[in-house]
């Protein structure tokens, strides 16, 4: 009897320190709040943990930290290739607006005027004209355009530009909304409008496919209404994403301002007749709050889940038992290998338990961890682990770069089903008032109605449920139905919810 309880006290010693020892690897996961718990709280746990922000001196200009602007850098590669394969040049603005350069189109100006930050002093010395540090620079590509364009053989002017801007918000959230943030703006110009529009939808379009089939976001692709479009714009077209919460993210957005800004700013050329003729211009952008959008479409109570066409890093090599021998060096020969399969891939040789180093790799969200030890070794084989499910795989050496290429195909493929599900099982349909409100209070998500086109209806309904419009959806069902808060007869289909 007696021997009976000695090794069950043993037993149960071990079983503790063992407990103690996961729990103490797994603090930085425990120290994540549930997203069930509270959202907000879990991004922004997330946001900090995963080392992507970190805050400065100054509410709302946050520190991109390496690992974020990593993931900023690998957007950047790829919407930029895909800008510059439609002909697109980037440029390079000043980032200070004269004032009175920036009065020259009034709905623009009205519409920036309580986000715009003032320079009023170079030195000691006050200014004879105050400064705008620019919130978006439409008015210095049109200044710059009534220079430069002369001839219908000078458009279309295709540019894009990479750089920060600066908005005054009053709150503030990592990513989400910042006072200075960092985003491309594309402006160009046209010889006709029917030209600026196919420019409009083409890299409205861009943008749909970067986020569905790079960052497996699925998007609904539609018009703002007259109240949401772009302060100066003709119309203003948007493709919008829903989150793990259900709430709404305006992923990208882009403009037709028609010949607006160029009659404001007197940018002419002389056209095929040899007539002076104004151009039509189109505006285009998406910004770091794409980052914001990625978390909180995949993300987990782990921590990140990034979509491996985008990760900074796609694998990570975790030797298990390095102090054995061989195991080092195997770890690093699939490190080369991977390398030379053209993989983002890292291994980390620390000496960090696998534990802890399990922990922090999910917490990253890197989409495959590949585990290689003495036993694996001698099999002739490793472990991988996706991060999106937890799924276990054996992979035979001979095979890894064939395989763990599969598998982060299939970690992309089924992040973007995963995400297109929740917009899918997520979205509703009401015809009256209260069914939108019951919705939104009761399960969140999108609301599809009939709409009369009304501003004042979209601002009563915005008073009652809490809804704005997030868009006037392409895709149109063609048939008639009632506004839900006139009552009008309507063909028109809109989505409703609660945005970031």
């Amino acid at each position: 009897m007696l021997r009976h309880i000695l090794l069950w006290r043993l037993k149960a010693a071990a079983a503790s320190k063992g407990l103690n020892k996961v729990a103490k690897e797994k603090k930085q996961v425990e120290q994540i709040t549930d997203m069930e718990v509270d959202f907000a709280q879990w991004y922004t746990d997330v946001v900090l943990k995963a080392e992507l922000i970190d805050y400065s001196g100054v509410k709302g200009l946050m520190v991109l930290r390496p690992y974020g602007y990593a993931i900023w850098e690998n957007i950047q590669r790829v919407l930029d290739g895909m800008f510059k394969a439609t002909g697109h040049e980037n440029v390079a603005m000043p980032l200070l607006i004269p004032e009175s350069l920036l009065q020259k189109e009034k709905d623009h100006v009205e519409g920036f005027a309580p986000e715009v930050a003032w320079v009023t002093h170079g030195g000691e010395e006050k200014l004879t004209e105050r400064l705008c540090i620019r919130p978006t620079s439409e008015t210095l590509f049109c200044e710059h355009w009534s220079h430069v364009l002369h001839s219908w053989r000078d458009l279309p002017m295709l540019y894009n530009q990479w750089c920060s801007v600066l908005r005054w918000e009053k709150t503030t959230r990592p990513f989400l909304r910042g006072r200075e943030f960092h985003w491309q703006e594309g402006h160009t110009l046209h010889a006709t409008a029917e030209e600026a529009m196919a420019e409009t939808m083409q890299q409205l379009e861009t943008y749909a496919n970067f986020c569905e089939n790079w960052l497996a976001m699925p998007v609904i692709r539609g018009r703002k209404t007259e109240k949401e479009k772009f302060a100066g714009a003709v119309a203003t077209y948007t493709v919008e994403c829903m989150m793990h919460d259900k709430k709404a993210l305006q992923s990208g957005t882009s403009h037709y301002f028609g010949d607006g800004f160029a009659k404001a700013f007197d940018i002419t050329f002389t056209d095929k007749n040899n007539r002076l003729a104004y151009p039509h211009q189109t505006s285009w952008g998406l910004s770091t709050r794409i980052i914001g959008g990625l978390i909180m479409t995949h993300g987990d109570n782990n921590g990140l889940v990034l979509p491996p066409k985008i990760a900074p890093t796609q694998v990570i090599i975790v030797p298990i038992a390095v102090h054995k021998g061989g195991v080092t060096e195997k770890a690093t020969e699939l490190l080369g290998k991977l390398k030379d399969a053209g993989l983002r891939v890292k291994a980390d040789f620390s000496d960090n338990s696998p534990g802890w180093k399990f922990a922090e790799y999910e917490m990253k969200g890197i989409p495959l961890r590949i585990e290689i030890g003495p036993k694996d070794i001698e099999n002739e084989q490793c472990v991988a682990v996706r991060r999106d499910n937890g799924e276990k795989i054996f992979v035979p050496l001979a095979e890894l770069e064939e395989k763990v290429k599969e598998l982060l195909d299939l970690v992309q493929s089924n992040l973007f089903e995963k995400a297109k599900r929740n917009l899918v099982e997520n979205t509703f349909d009401a015809a009256t008032a209260d069914e939108i409100k019951e919705i939104i209070e009761t399960k969140g998500g999108f609301v599809r109605t009939k709409w009369c086109g009304s501003t004042e209806c979209e601002l009563k309904l915005k008073e009652y449920a809490g809804v704005t419009s997030r868009c006037i959806p392409f895709e149109q069902d063609g048939k008639t139905g009632l506004c839900p808060v006139c009552g009008k007869t309507s063909d028109t289909t809109i989505i409703w919810g609660v945005a970031y």
